[in-house]
């Protein structure tokens, strides 16, 4: 089940769990996990993209390693809510983890990548430190608001 909905996504995972995002991009994908009671996101690693088929099974070895129940993946969308190219190739990269038989939540990712730059910025990160890391913490920023939005509904 792939949806846009939270209360949709809460209503496939009755038992809570622990649940993961991913920020996908071109060459690499953000991880993020969040606790079981859904309290708080944690940047993992960031997996640099190979084939699909080599990018699904590094994502399979995640899911069982921390028994995850559901996914959530960021969505990009443009600045006025419609789809992009790269939101076609998201929604692409979602259908294909269908083999991980997971409900999967396509949230909204504008400005998550922006904000994770500014707080390590602020945070005087260094340069290489951010690069190495901001996928990472996209992920999470952008798992932190689907458990957020989770929450309340």
């Amino acid at each position: 089940m792939i949806t846009t909905a939270a209360p949709d996504f809460a209503a496939a995972l009755p038992d809570g769990g622990r649940l993961m995002g991913l920020d996908v991009g071109t060459k690499t994908i953000g991880v993020a996990f969040c606790d079981a009671g859904w309290s708080f996101a944690t940047p993992d690693k960031t997996i640099v993209r190979k084939k699909f088929s080599v990018d699904l099974e590094a994502l399979g070895t995640l899911v069982a390693a921390h028994s995850i129940t559901g996914l959530v993946v960021g969505l990009p969308l443009n600045m006025d809510g419609t789809d992009s190219p790269r939101t076609q190739s998201t929604r692409a990269f979602a259908r294909n983890l269908a083999p991980l038989a997971l409900p999967l939540l396509l949230w909204d990712e504008r400005w998550s990548t922006a904000a994770v730059e500014r707080a390590m910025i602020a945070a005087d990160v260094s340069r290489a430190k951010r690069a190495e890391r901001v996928d990472s913490a996209a992920a999470a920023f952008i798992l932190q608001g689907a458990i957020d939005a989770l929450t309340r509904a």
